[in-house]
Order: structure tokens, then sequence, then C-alpha cells
């Protein structure tokens, strides 16, 4: 059984060899104990209701947990920043055009620009999903993904009108990114995990320092630097799909390292938070047959609290008016016969 649940101090050293793990292009999770640390302490804060807006993290982790086990095996982990861009600058790319005309030559181009921009600032960001290569089966990434959408879902004033996923861009497997090499290589004199890795523990300044301050023509840049813009990471591909069909779309921004793409939507139309429901939990004895019984579907599951949330997957016919869960899925979720869970399909088909 896995559980998704609000990260700990304990989990440090799980979450230290999950972040070394990673490669490059996840900036958020860092393998850094120090920076990782202050996080975990960041996340702890904000789930006690103490950190103020512009400093709100919530990181989950998906558990191995054997039943009626505590479960200590942390296999994923998925975070929400609250407001990106109100502490530190959240800078991207913003892909336009600019128009060259002349009518005495009778020349009109529409050239491909890049941007550097600020306009996601207050908005609500998922990032820092991971899950251990070993774990990537049955519905685990889902899990860990959609449980932070339930919990925005249940909790929405905690956070903005919009949420943005910035998704990890195209590097090769020798940890290369072509838009590094073709525009970043030039202003920053480093390599790309160098960058990358000086963001993910806080040393942003040197971004705003170093950055070309005037709109980038993208017909300039090497063809492969010119793909690369709003490609994803072959590893980022199923989250990409998962995004998509929970409403998300592109907006023409992409990440200034690895020109990956910023997907968006308004919290309120995602289609996993629009469908939640509040529904009461009737415990049921009898073990449903593994994975799939006749006429059921995987439901996502979370409980109301706050600081103790805790969220699972568990399987019920796709139209309910009470959630059947066996009682050890009840006690994972620390809920009783008739408490309220709130809940929806797994897959927006289903609902």
């Amino acid at each position: 059984m896995f559980i998704v649940r609000p990260i700990a101090r304990d989990d440090l050293p799980a979450v230290l060899a999950l972040s070394e793990r990673t490669g490059t292009g996840l900036t958020t999770l860092p393998a850094s104990r120090e920076r990782l640390a202050e996080r975990i302490d960041r996340s702890i804060a904000s789930f006690a209701g103490t950190a103020p807006r512009e400093d709100a993290c919530y990181v989950f982790v998906l558990v191995e947990a054997d039943r009626g086990a505590a479960g200590s095996r942390v296999v994923g982990i998925g975070a929400i920043e609250a407001s990106v861009g109100l502490k530190e600058p959240w800078y991207n790319y913003r892909v336009g055009t600019l128009v060259h005309a002349s009518r005495a030559l009778g020349v009109y181009t529409a050239v491909p620009t890049l941007f550097l921009s600020n306009d996601h600032t207050g908005h609500t960001e998922l990032c820092t999903l991971f899950v251990d290569q070993a774990f990537r089966h049955g519905r685990n990434g889902p899990l860990i993904a959609k449980s932070r959408l339930l919990f925005i879902a249940e909790f929405a004033e905690r956070f903005g009108e919009k949420v943005i996923a910035e998704l990890r861009g195209r590097v090769d497997a020798q940890g290369r990114s072509p838009f590094w090499e073709g525009l970043g290589r030039h202003f920053f004199a480093m390599e790309y995990s160098t960058a990358d890795y000086l963001t993910g523990i806080g040393q942003k300044s040197f971004i705003a320092e170093l950055m070309p301050k005037h709109p980038v023509y993208v017909n300039l840049l090497p063809a492969d630097a010119r793909d690369a813009i709003g490609a994803v990471h072959a590893d980022t591909e199923p989250a990409r799909r998962m995004l998509e069909q929970e409403g998300f779309r592109y907006d023409g921004s992409v990440d200034i390292f690895d020109a990956g793409p910023t997907v968006e939507a308004f919290r309120d139309n995602i289609d996993a938070v629009r469908r939640s429901r509040l529904l009461p939990v009737t415990l049921d004895e009898v073990d449903p047959v593994p994975d799939n019984p006749a006429g059921g579907v995987p439901w996502l599951v979370g409980n109301r609290s706050f600081g103790g949330f805790r969220a699972i997957l568990a399987t019920a016919p796709p139209r309910v008016d009470r959630l059947p869960l066996e009682p050890h899925q009840a006690a994972a979720l620390d809920v009783r016969e008739g408490d309220l869970v709130r809940a929806v399909p797994l897959a927006p088909i289903d609902r």
C-alpha cells in the first residue's frame, strides 16, 4: 500500500537519496542536505499554518507501507509552492513575436523572440515531482502527483487563482541541454548542471546579473536549441500528458535554462479540483479483488486534515454516494465510519 503524507524531518536522508538520482533539470530538488533541510522546515511551518503566504511550501512524500504499519520507506516526492515570485524573483522566457516590415522594399517578417519575464508572480506552482525508478509502476506517479490537486481543492483559499507547472526541458543522457549550449552558456560561462544546482540551492542573484536584458531572436540560435524550446525531457512526458488531461495548457512561457514549457490552468477549472466531492466513508470488512473489482475504478481519496493530510488510492464504483473503504485504508487516512473525505476518480475518463 502507498500513502501520501506531508514530509517530516526524519525523511531527510531518504529525500536526499532521491535527489541524488534525479539528474539535472529538477531545480527544486537539489542534492544538498542543507537546502533540503531548509525546505523541510518551510514545509513543516506551512502545514502548521505559521508560514506567511509568500513563503508557504507544502512538500509531500509517497510512502510504501504494509497494512497496519506506519510505513517509513519514502519512494517519491511532490510539492506545491503557494505563491511564486513574492520572495525571490521567478524568471522565465515569454515566447513572442517581433515584426520587421518595410513598405518601400515590400518586406514583412515576423521573427520569434524570447523576452525575460516575471509574468507568473503570485501564481501557485506544482513542483518537485519525482518517483524512484523502481516504483514507477502501477499508479504511484499519478497518486503523488494528483494528491496535490486534492489538497488544493480542499484548501483552495491558501492558493492562487492560477496554478502552473514548469516542466523539465530536453536534456541528453550526459546532462547536456541544447538550449543552454545555444544561449545560456554565452552569458553565464558555466555548465548547465552548475547553473541548475545554484538555482536549486537558492543562489539566484546571478540570473538577474547575467541574463540578456533585451529580446533574444530565436532565429539566431542553433537548430537544436530552437527545437528544444517548449520540448520536455523524455521522463517528463507522462507528467505533461497527465496535466493536460486535467486541463493544463502550454502558456507560451519556457524555462530560462533548458526551455522546458510552463503549463497553466485556473485553479477552479482543474478537472480533479472541480469534480472532487465530499463523501461519507462506509467501512467494508471484505477485501475486494485486488486492483479492480467488477465495476470498480481507482479513486483518489484524501482526508480533510490540513496538518495531518493523507491520500491513498481506493477502488469503488464510478458513481457512489458513500465511499467504501477497507479498515486498513480508513486507518491510513485516520478516518472512521461516516467521516467525510474528499475524493475523485483518478482518471478523468471515469469522472
